[in-house]
């Protein structure tokens, strides 16, 4: 393994045919992670010594050896879980299942990182454990709330991660660090032992290099895919919304780059159909503002109500904010959310994948510390609809910022349990 190489599942693979040992692979990320300072990726890691006690000896194991992150709202046993928050640490008694799953693989957590406080924002800004930022451009933000997760792959500091993605957690931070960030249909891996943030919504993602290696971790973090779903026919119709219903902010290279992707789409041979993006907005508007925060409020309220120096006060005031909806409220959403499921099956008459922008542009730390719950929300516009309406979807890199180093990226989108057949279909975009 060169020093500027990204880790992969099939480098390491590589590597070890090679006669490489593991003890040689995990000093050399120890060493690279040495090498960013403080970066504000992490937030805990073992000590050398036990990370190399902890490497497994069956070499016959499918993800033998493979190191990954965990994002620190999903439990590894004996080490602390945070979720961003000191006051709120405590020791994990046993792993994630998800984190159990992989290590039974053959697979060996590294580190646990950083995240948006209790997974709530886009952004990656809203921790005391420090900002992780975009690997190609650090005066922008990784996005949230999987940062860490998504730059520790980027950084070719292991190779995958564990993030969550409720509202685009899985997704935002892929695109803006050129990675893979596949998030699973509800339930696919499960979510026990994961701090909740929207309980009903929450789903344990995965971040890697390509859609195949994303694929390969999900069949052992969440096992096998349900029987009796259907692929995709061979000529694939792929919706985007009609011009007019695209919003990115004033970003034109952001508008450019997403013109382009949809022509390769066609270009691989699919059918291009417009449809109205018109429910699946709505929807996305209805998760920030609508009652589904009062989940947030379920998990962790009565800690939030504490008086603890490390809350981000963004998040603590979201949170709280919770108070203001009422039962009555969410029977309504409830209702508005079923009126909008049914108009959004209509759409999917005409079509078998969506894709779309995973963000609508990118902004800088700077810009996102000054307005942060502003330019969060935008951040949401093509990524808050997703778990609402039960689907499953792949972000993928799609190109680079003209004129910049900064990669942009999009997402397809298909019903739930279409989870193996959609990373395929990602991959082949790339």
């Amino acid at each position: 393994m060169k020093h500027s190489d990204p880790v992969t599942l099939a480098g390491i693979r590589a590597d070890l045919a090679g006669g490489t040992t593991l003890a040689q692979i995990y000093g050399e990320l120890r060493r690279r992670i040495a090498d960013r300072g403080d970066d504000g990726v992490w937030i805990w890691q073992p000590e050398m010594a036990d990370l190399l006690a902890s490497l497994p000896d069956n070499t016959a194991l499918p993800l033998y050896g493979i190191p990954f992150a965990v994002k620190d709202n999903i439990d590894v046993a004996g080490w602390p879980t945070t979720a961003a928050c000191p006051e709120f640490s405590y020791v994990a008694e046993k792993d994630a299942e998800s984190v159990a799953r992989l290590r039974a693989a053959g697979a060996v957590p590294i580190g646990k990182t950083n995240m948006d406080q209790f997974a709530t924002g886009l952004v990656g800004v809203r921790s005391p454990y420090g900002i992780p930022r975009c690997v190609a451009d650090d005066a922008f933000i990784s996005g949230g709330s999987s940062s860490g997760s998504a730059v520790a792959v980027a950084a070719g500091l292991c190779a995958f991660s564990l993030g969550t993605d409720t509202a685009g957690s899985g997704r935002v931070p892929a695109a803006f660090n050129g990675l893979t960030g596949l998030k699973p249909s509800i339930g696919r891996i499960s979510t026990a032992g994961v701090v909740p943030a929207c309980k009903s919504l929450d789903c344990v993602s995965i971040f890697a290099w390509t859609a195949a290696e994303a694929a390969e971790v999900l069949q052992y973090a969440g096992g096998p895919e349900p029987a009796g779903r259907s692929g995709f026919p061979d000529r694939l119709r792929i919706g985007v919304p009609c011009p007019e219903q695209l919003e990115f902010f004033g970003d034109h290279a952001y508008a450019r780059l997403f013109e382009e992707a949809v022509q390769k789409a066609g270009q691989l041979g699919a059918e291009i159909v417009e449809f109205d993006y018109r429910p699946f907005a709505d929807t996305a508007r209805l998760l920030y503002a609508g009652p589904w925060v009062a989940e947030r409020a379920a998990a962790v309220g009565d800690f939030i109500a504490g008086d603890h120096p490390g809350l981000d006060p963004t998040v603590t005031g979201i949170i709280r904010g919770a108070g203001k909806w009422s039962a009555q409220d969410a029977f309504e959403a409830g209702y508005r959310l079923e009126e909008l499921r049914r108009a959004a099956s209509t759409e999917w008459e005409k079509m078998d994948l969506l894709l779309l922008p995973t963000a609508p542009t990118h902004y800088t730390v700077a810009e996102v510390l000054a307005d942060p719950v502003t330019l969060n929300t935008r951040l949401g516009t093509y990524t808050n609809f997703v778990n609402l309406l039960n689907l499953c979807a792949a972000a993928v890199p799609a190109g680079i910022v003209p004129g910049t180093p900064r990669p942009f990226g999009v997402t397809f989108m298909a019903p739930a349990g279409h989870d193996s057949a959609l990373a395929a279909v990602a991959g082949q975009f790339v």
